[in-house]
């Protein structure tokens, strides 16, 4: 059985920083697309960075250059690094593993920006 559970999510003023950790079991996530998404009330669920099994990353737009997304295979635990957050990145986060044959997702960890 696959579980994904995030952590790491809060309450951070604008400008400041949050580690967001995705710990996997049921699968190896080295050898998955791993992603984060996010939620905000009212909107869509968007992709905001995703690692492939051969390390590449993507990313949203509006996080390059102040998120970096990454991969402890050793942990079998996948991170994003938040910098320079902003009121916009309110939301709840969500970790995703994907391949040919499965579609797995986490419950999501709230991010809140506020001052």
């Amino acid at each position: 059985q696959v579980q994904l559970v995030e952590s790491g999510g809060g309450l951070v003023q604008p400008g400041g920083s949050l580690r967001l950790s995705c710990a996997a079991s049921g699968i190896i996530v080295s050898i998955y697309t791993m992603g984060w998404y996010r939620q905000a009330p009212g909107k869509q669920r968007e992709l905001v960075a995703s690692i492939t099994s051969g390390g590449n990353a993507n990313y949203a737009d509006s996080v390059k250059g102040r998120f970096t997304i990454s991969r402890d295979n050793a942990k079998n635990t996948m991170y994003l690094q938040m910098n320079s957050l902003k009121p916009d990145d309110t939301a709840v986060y969500y970790c995703n593993a994907k391949n040919s044959v499965r579609n797995s997702w986490g419950q999501g960890t709230q991010v809140t920006v506020s001052s």
